[in-house]
């Protein structure tokens, strides 16, 4: 056999190893799909609850279930989200329903399940994360359920927590306004934070998450124990507190810490304070929030993967060179 062709026999079979490589590597950047089937009926709600935008097409509905995974459109109960809704939850906004394009299915999970959010379309979702959803739905009295976001287009997604509402309400569980507001406040706050330490050297979106929760965590043991609200003191040695416990302290400026001061002082005065429920759900959403710590890259240094390719390569250079040899 000549040289060329043990060399293209190299080449072939180290491709065919680096595949075998790739393949039991950890997806560490491919987003969750969702759990919600709807081949079959559920029992809690009868139904799992598609959530459509009202301004869509029925087109787009129709994209949209697919997006969302949704088999049989028959095995879920479709009710539009529309500006109305935005105005009657939150008591904002105008009204636009042309303006409500993100969409949910959301299925009743069993009491300790939790709070679990997945983004099918994380390219038209371009703002708003996973747990930056399911922090807010959680202050809002959202609680044990299965929740999945898709956009048939580019949008911030913010409207896709009102459609959580939604879905929740057209199920007779209703939710509490004061709660729903500052959620939605909640979330417009942490996502604008995020948005201008995306591109910083240290910030990560998760460890932000993650000090959220401990906020909220903190604030909660806080008034167990004392019996009264914090001070303002309080909540911004809790905040710094929780910044420095997720290595973010050197990132969030005084400036973001201070609409945080301004977000938890009205979170506090809402019953999710002193709710059980609450602490247990923020339990649940803490656990999967600190499994991604750390960037995809780090992940694969961690592993070990990054030297395990390097080695594999060094030794298919060997092999070339030992041909000619």
């Amino acid at each position: 056999m000549n040289k060329f062709k043990k060399i293209s026999i190299t080449l072939i079979a180290s491709v065919s190893l680096l595949g075998a490589i790739v393949s039991v590597a950890p997806a560490i950047t491919q987003a969750a799909t969702g759990d919600i089937d709807t081949t079959v009926t559920d029992e809690k709600w009868g139904k799992p609850t598609f959530v459509y935008g009202g301004g869509l097409s029925d087109n787009q509905i129709k994209e949209t279930e697919k997006l969302l995974g949704i088999d049989n459109p028959e095995n879920v109960a479709s009710v539009a989200v529309t500006g109305s809704d935005l105005v009657n939850y939150l008591k904002e906004g105008s009204g636009n329903t042309a303006n409500m394009i993100s969409s949910v299915l959301v299925q009743k999970e069993d009491s300790g399940k939790g709070v679990k959010v997945t983004i099918e379309t994380p390219e038209n979702i371009t703002q708003i994360t996973q747990d930056q959803y399911a922090n807010a739905a959680i202050t809002a009295g959202v609680n044990d359920a299965e929740i999945v976001v898709a956009s048939v287009r580019k949008v911030t997604g913010e409207s896709a927590l009102t459609g959580i509402y939604k879905a929740f309400d057209v199920n007779g569980e209703d939710l509490d306004q004061n709660r729903m507001e500052v959620a939605q406040n909640e979330l417009e706050t942490t996502n604008e934070i995020a948005q201008e330490n995306a591109d910083k050297s240290g910030f990560d979106s998760a460890k932000f998450d993650q000090a959220i929760i401990e906020i909220k965590q903190e604030l909660a043991d806080l008034k167990e124990k004392q019996g009264e609200l914090a001070t303002k003191e309080d909540i911004e040695r809790i905040i710094n507190d929780a910044l420095k416990n997720n290595q973010l302290e050197n990132v969030v400026t005084q400036d973001q810490i201070n609409q945080l001061m301004a977000l938890f002082e009205k979170y506090q005065q809402t019953s999710a304070i002193d709710s059980a429920q609450v602490k247990e759900q923020l339990l649940k959403l803490s656990d999967s929030v600190q499994s991604k710590f750390g960037d995809a890259l780090q992940e694969a240094k961690d592993s070990g993967m990054l030297e395990k390719v390097g080695n594999f390569f060094s030794q298919i250079w060997d092999a070339i060179v030992g041909l000619f040899n």
